[in-house]
């Protein structure tokens, strides 16, 4: 039997220990657990900018896999510690919306409440629920204990405003969830959304104050350099870029602004 893969997902940085001590943890519970950082750079208490990189990362990874995520600025309230079961992965984190993307991406199944302190250790900090609680519920989930052994089932999750997009009759409206280095805007909406407002060609669009018309793109070069247009990214997102140039400082853009897809 393969060994069990557990990613990890934090905004912890390399320079302080908590990396290496949930990694010791779950080492510690589950000796051949095969553990993958994806990254540890997310921007302090971004949980927007971590349910993005867990939701492009996740999909590339083996059926089966178990990904932690801790972006966790409510550590120690009353948030809840979730286990989320899906038709192709396991996520396990805080109930903040961190899961959120990756989860909705994958089918939802079950959700569980990491409840059982047989599945924890003994001394649960206040502050450090990534090694105290969810680095355990990985490893035991990694040894073959069921979900629902964890605790009781949730009917939900958090869903927060930038998993969300609003359809009226003639628009879509979402948000900007991340700006990758190139400056490309990378906005909430999928490929089947773009399918579903029968857009192939042209993509109108308002971003914040700035309305455009651009030509949704296979690659970035079917447009001249310096030119704007729309492109779905490598990561099933509908991206507004500018080839060769930085599309964010192009048009100011922000993440969370709002963006509308219009129905031509």
């Amino acid at each position: 039997m393969p060994a069990k893969i557990v990613t990890l997902t934090t905004d912890f940085g390399s320079r302080d220990p908590y990396v290496a001590e949930m990694k010791a943890v779950i080492l510690s519970i589950s000796p051949n657990t095969r553990i993958v950082d994806v990254t540890h750079g997310i921007e302090k208490f971004n949980i927007r900018m971590g349910a993005y990189v867990l939701a492009a990362a996740c999909l590339y990874f083996p059926k089966g896999t178990i990904h932690v995520a801790v972006i966790d600025p409510g550590v120690g309230t009353k948030r809840k510690a979730i286990l989320i079961e899906t038709k192709n992965a396991y996520y396990v984190g805080p109930d903040n919306g961190v899961l959120a993307l990756a989860a909705k991406s994958q089918g939802v199944k079950h959700v569980y409440r990491i409840e059982n302190a047989k599945f924890m250790l003994p001394r649960i900090s206040n502050t450090f629920h990534g090694r105290d609680v969810f680095a355990p519920a990985a490893a035991y989930l990694a040894n073959g204990i069921s979900p629902s052994e964890f605790g009781s089932e949730a009917h939900g999750i958090v869903m927060p405003k930038f998993t969300k997009i609003t359809k009226r009759k003639n628009t879509l409206t979402g948000e900007v969830i991340h700006v990758d280095g190139f400056g490309n805007i990378i906005t909430n909406f999928r490929e089947e959304d773009c399918e579903s407002m029968s857009i192939k060609k042209t993509v109108d669009l308002k971003l914040e104050d700035n309305r455009l018309k651009l030509k949704l793109c296979n690659a970035y070069s079917e447009v001249k350099a310096h030119q704007p247009l729309v492109i779905i990214g490598s990561h099933n997102f509908l991206e507004i870029s500018v080839n060769q140039g930085n599309a964010a400082e192009n048009f100011q853009t922000r993440v969370g602004d709002k963006v509308t897809l219009y129905y031509l």
